[in-house]
């Protein structure tokens, strides 16, 4: 695959659905970063030498002009000195200088365009390689997330948990068996607070009554001296 193909496939590419296919979404990530990176230097190191060519074709083109000119200059000598053969071989070799200069500067416009695209596509692919690193974080910290939840929910689900919720539930009646024989032994068994508690009952009880007792008493006279009048 030629850089430009592959620079086309990854810059056109679609980082989301890349990543669905992955087992590991950041070593996928790290390894489109890597992908664009490399496809980064050697699209810089084309046009290095591209822009070395050009100067190169430069410097031709200025000595075949420059030959051109000195031939020129040759031929107008030979006239001025009746030399017409050398003036005609001279204007020749003018013109192939002059031919060599021109399909030199042909080839300086491809040079030119091929620049400019090189030009495009490392600004392109630094924008695309920005944005990848920006989002590389968040994807990350995404399947870092997921991964976590997902190792949550197997745990959860497992009958591991249900094992360990009903030993949890074996040790709560347990306890509230013991709790029970202990609240068994107390029954019947009157405190100190309890024995008090019925001695004021008592009391209460005897004071009603005598009230009581004194209350008919006092009904019973009345009627007695009602009856003797």
């Amino acid at each position: 695959m030629g850089i430009f193909s592959r620079f086309t496939d990854i810059v056109n590419s679609n980082i989301n659905s890349l990543l669905d296919k992955a087992e590991d979404p950041e070593k996928m990530v790290r390894l489109i970063i890597q992908e664009m990176e490399d496809t980064l230097v050697e699209v810089r190191s084309v046009s290095a030498k591209t822009i070395a060519n050009k100067k190169d074709i430069e410097r031709q083109i200025n000595k075949h002009e420059a030959a051109a000119d000195d031939w020129q200059a040759k031929a107008e000598l030979a006239i001025s000195k009746d030399r017409e053969d050398l003036a005609r071989a001279a204007l020749i070799e003018k013109q192939k200088s002059a031919d060599n200069a021109s399909a030199l500067r042909d080839e300086l416009v491809l040079i030119d365009e091929q620049i400019s695209k090189l030009q495009n596509e490392v600004v392109q692919l630094q924008e695309k390689l920005a944005d990848a690193k920006n989002r590389q974080k968040s994807i990350i910290m995404r399947q870092q997330a997921a991964s976590s939840r997902l190792e949550v929910k197997k745990k959860l689900d497992s009958t591991k948990v249900d094992d360990a919720m009903y030993r949890f539930e074996r040790y709560e009646n347990r306890i509230d068996d013991i709790e029970s024989q202990i609240d068994a032994y107390d029954m019947g068994k009157k405190t100190l607070h309890d024995e008090f508690k019925e001695l004021e009952s008592a009391n209460q009880v005897d004071d009603e009554l005598a009230a009581l007792k004194a209350k008919l008493s006092g009904k019973t006279k009345s009627a007695a001296k009602s009856a003797k009048k």
